[in-house]
């Protein structure tokens, strides 16, 4: 088992949360699209927000796609936001 293993297993096991029920590489790809795509700090941020949201029973089904196509389109994004002041 390497640290990365090792790690989620024992934060799930204080959590509460069923092991099985994370998928450790579609949050990997997420919080590096996000952190190369936005910036560094919304990378974790993004993933708790997305926690949050599952949580509450809010996320929707494909909310990591959307969020990984947000990020992948933030550059675009921001330049349209910033020209229609």
């Amino acid at each position: 088992m390497n640290v990365l293993e090792e790690w989620t297993a024992l934060v799930c096991k204080e959590l509460g949360i069923d092991p099985a029920r994370v998928d450790r590489n579609l949050i990997l790809d997420l919080t590096k699209d996000v952190a190369h795509g936005v910036a560094r700090p919304a990378a974790p941020l993004t993933a708790y927000l997305l926690g949050l949201a599952q949580g509450a029973g809010t996320a929707p089904e494909d909310a990591v796609a959307r969020l990984r196509r947000m990020a992948g389109n933030w550059g675009t994004a921001t330049k349209e936001t910033m020209d229609d002041r």
